[in-house]
């Protein structure tokens, strides 16, 4: 991990020293958030703010009112069209790295395109809502069977080719977190067909798969702690600590499987998704496997008559065109299951009815209400959730 720390900022100093030499560059078009230099390379910063109200009814005592920051990410990237890409961010309300990497286009180092090579710390290939951007959810969390088999990011390499109608990503990972936890080796792979593909217009269809092999791990005190794994769920409420559904820690872990198919439709303002996830964490001494999985779907419909972005097997927000922005209406079901003898973590379906104001192309607006159901060992919690967000982001 500590060499990936320095290996990053290496391998943003030399483009960056490069476009030292260029004194050339045209601010107007760009400024203040980034600049663009003579040669193509873009210099620049990301920033991203999220204040959330989370408001909870019919819980039981369970679960209790808040409102703070979400997320408050800024990072930092340089680029150049075709060639490569680096980026480092983190953020400051959960105090952890984020995407933290750098690649290259195969086409700039071997004149052929045979896709992307990436090396350092980012999301893994399995899923489509878990490799869509926090701030271009349509709703304000992950649905329940994302938060609980999705594997996040991770150390390693990944190649990624695209084309019109089809898409390929596979990768190698050898290390976990950059918060120094998820310790093991993965190989992933997701592809997709996308058979339709044009702005408004777009069919989507993919399978992922993964498999983990995490590992334990040893302390100060020389105490060794087996290789482990936990699956659960918040009620699709980001500023509970309370989750609902939980397989508690499964320890002496021998391997994690998880495999996902998904579909995505956008048909100018209106469109359809859905995925469902599936992990079997198969335990070491012959004990038996623990399976856990959920799906979800969900439509929405731009009221103003713009559409869902999509670009490389992953979905964006809608880009507002007239001055009063752009309004969405969405509504999800999730569902997701952790009861698996003897591991009795629960399950839980929720119904989601959302709204968002992309107010420009930087300010949005989100509500959701959550009607959630869960029962675990016969501890039945229905909640209420209403919930509000505010975004920035550049």
């Amino acid at each position: 991990m500590n060499r990936l720390a320095l290996a990053v900022p290496l391998a943003l100093a030399a483009p960056l020293a490069h476009a030292a030499d260029q004194p050339s560059y045209d601010i107007r078009e760009h400024w203040p958030t980034h600049l663009v230099l003579a040669d193509g390379t873009d210099l620049g910063v990301a920033f991203k703010y999220q204040y959330d109200v989370d408001r909870f009814s019919r819980d039981n005592g369970r679960l209790a009112d808040a409102q703070t920051n979400r997320r408050k990410e800024l990072g930092a990237y340089v680029r150049r069209k075709g060639v490569y890409d680096a980026i480092a961010v983190f953020d400051f309300q959960s105090r952890n790295w984020l995407d933290v990497y750098a690649r290259v286009q195969t086409k700039a180092l071997f004149g052929t395109d045979a896709g992307a090579l990436r090396a350092g710390y980012s999301k893994t290939p399995v899923g489509l809502e878990g490799n869509t951007g926090t701030g271009a959810t349509t709703f304000l969390e992950t649905a329940l069977p994302t938060q609980a088999i999705y594997a996040g990011r991770r150390i390693g390499l990944d190649w990624a080719l695209a084309r019109k109608h089809w898409l390929v990503n596979a990768g190698y990972y050898w290390a976990g977190d950059l918060q120094g936890g998820s310790d093991g080796r993965m190989t992933a792979l997701r592809a997709a067909w996308t058979p339709r593909n044009a702005p408004g217009d777009v069919l989507h269809l993919g399978i992922s798969a993964s498999r983990e092999n995490p590992h334990g791990s040893t302390d100060g005190r020389d105490i060794y702690t087996p290789p482990g794994a936990r699956l659960r769920a918040k009620p699709e409420a980001g500023l509970t600590t309370v989750r609902l559904v939980d397989s508690g820690t499964l320890s002496r872990v021998d391997h994690i499987g998880r495999t996902g198919l998904e579909a995505l439709w956008i048909g100018g303002p209106w469109s359809l998704q859905g995925e469902y996830l599936d992990a079997r964490v198969r335990l070491d001494d012959g004990r038996p496997t623990c399976h856990g999985r959920g799906w979800y779907a969900f439509g929405s419909w731009v009221l103003t008559g713009e559409s869902r972005s999509y670009k490389a097997g992953t979905a964006g927000d809608v880009k507002p065109k007239g001055p009063n922005g752009a309004v969405e209406l969405a509504l999800r079901y999730s569902e997701l299951n952790l009861d698996d003898a003897p591991v009795l973590g629960g399950a839980e379906h929720n119904w989601t009815l959302g709204a968002n104001w992309y107010i420009n192309r930087y300010l949005k607006l989100q509500g959701n209400y959550v009607r959630a159901h869960s029962d675990r060992r016969g501890v039945v919690v229905d909640p209420d959730i209403v919930e509000v967000r505010a975004q920035i982001a550049l």
